[in-house]
C-alpha cells in the first residue's frame, strides 16, 4: 500500500503498477518531502516528476501545495494508474505525458520547472546524458533530485549544478539515495 503522506491529498492511498516499476517507498518519501517543504516549499512551484511510475512522487508535491505538476512515463500500464492516482488526489493542475523521458524533455518548456524529481530504473547508467537534457528545461534556482540505488556512483553534477548541503546531498532510505542539486544558470539565459 503506497499513501499520501502530507498535504490535502493527505493519507489517501494510490494503487502502484503490478511490474515495472520500483516505487519509492513511503518513508524514503517522507524523508525526502520533509527536506525540500523545509528548505523551499512547494508553494508556487512547477515541478516535473521523471521515469513517473505511480506518479507518488509528483502527485506528492501536488498535496504539498506544487502549482503544476507534470508526470512522465512511457509504460502504457504506469500512465493507467497514474490517471487513477491523479483522480484520488484531485489537484486540477497535474497531467501525466505518456512519452519516453527524453522524447518529453525535447520539446519541454524553456527554462520552465522549479522542481524535478527523477526515479529513473536502478540499472539507469545514463544520468549525465538525462541532466544535459534537463537542464535547458529548468528555471533558475531549481533543485533536482535523482534517485539512484546506494551502491550506485555518485551522481556527476555538472557546472551550474551546486549539491545541497552535506546533509541533504545525499539522503540515504533502504535502497534508495536521493542526489540533489540545486541549479544555477550559466552564461545567462540560454
Amino acid at each position: 500500500m503506497t499513501r499520501i503522506i502530507a498535504g490535502e491529498a493527505r493519507s489517501r492511498t494510490i494503487k502502484v503498477p503490478e511490474t515495472g516499476t520500483r516505487p519509492t517507498a513511503d518513508r524514503a518519501r517522507e524523508g525526502l518531502f520533509s527536506s525540500l517543504d523545509v528548505r523551499w516549499g512547494f508553494a508556487g512551484t512547477r515541478v516535473l516528476d521523471l521515469f513517473a511510475g505511480s506518479g507518488a512522487l509528483g502527485l506528492e508535491a501536488a498535496s504539498r501545495g506544487a502549482d503544476e505538476v507534470v508526470l512522465v512515463e512511457n509504460a502504457p500500464a504506469a500512465v493507467s494508474v497514474i490517471r487513477h492516482n491523479m483522480e484520488v488526489v484531485g489537484h486540477p493542475n497535474v497531467r501525466v505525458e505518456e512519452r519516453k523521458v527524453g522524447s518529453y524533455l525535447a520539446s519541454a518548456p524553456r527554462g520552465y520547472f522549479d522542481m524535478v524529481l527523477a526515479d529513473p530504473p536502478y540499472e539507469f547508467d545514463e544520468v549525465a546524458e538525462l541532466i544535459a537534457k534537463l537542464e535547458p528545461c529548468l528555471a533558475d534556482d531549481a533543485i533536482v533530485v535523482i534517485e539512484r540505488e546506494v551502491t550506485s556512483p555518485a551522481t556527476d553534477w555538472p557546472a551550474g549544478f551546486q549539491p545541497t548541503s552535506q546533509k541533504l546531498k545525499k539522503r540515504t532510505f533502504g535502497r534508495a539515495r536521493m542526489d540533489m542539486a540545486l541549479y544555477h544558470r550559466v552564461g545567462g539565459v540560454q
